[in-house]
């Protein structure tokens, strides 16, 4: 894995984590939408992650790191998907949106874990950018060795 390839890997993270924050921002922008029926309610959305790995090389490598080569070149979303767990269902009989019984549904949208995913999708960003810094440092620190 060359150092150059960092730049890849930290740029497919910094994507996915705002794939991540856009998510989040979404289900926190409905958390507290109503609705008459269970099929029109808003479901709280996820995002799904899988690791990229290197493809398989042309002809045999006889690096001493061959094991390692192999490792993780980034990740991709693989969609969004919605939360299937059960959503509120509040008796609120004077509630506009209230159905013939007197029900009004509430989506499964919990703020506080939404907040940590916030908070976590934040933090990986940031970690992500860091290592894209250190790396360019490293670059530049490399082209003045031969001065």
């Amino acid at each position: 894995m060359s150092l150059s390839s960092v730049f890849n890997i930290a740029g497919s993270g910094m994507s996915a984590q705002t794939t991540r924050l856009n998510t989040v921002a979404s289900n926190i922008a409905n958390a507290e939408t109503v609705s008459s029926s269970l099929d029109q309610t808003y479901r709280a959305r996820h995002p799904v992650f899988a690791t990229m790995f290197q493809g398989a090389q042309s002809g045999g490598s006889d690096s001493l790191f061959q094991n390692q080569d192999g490792a993780g070149q980034g990740v991709q979303v693989l969609g969004v998907v919605e939360d299937q767990s059960n959503l509120e269902a509040r008796y609120e009989p004077n509630h506009p949106s209230a159905d013939a019984k007197g029900y009004v549904y509430y989506p499964n949208v919990n703020v506080v874990e939404e907040m940590a995913d916030m908070i976590s999708a934040s933090r990986s960003f940031q970690t992500n950018a860091e290592m894209m810094n250190t790396a360019k440092t490293m670059m530049q620190k490399v082209l003045t060795l031969g001065q």
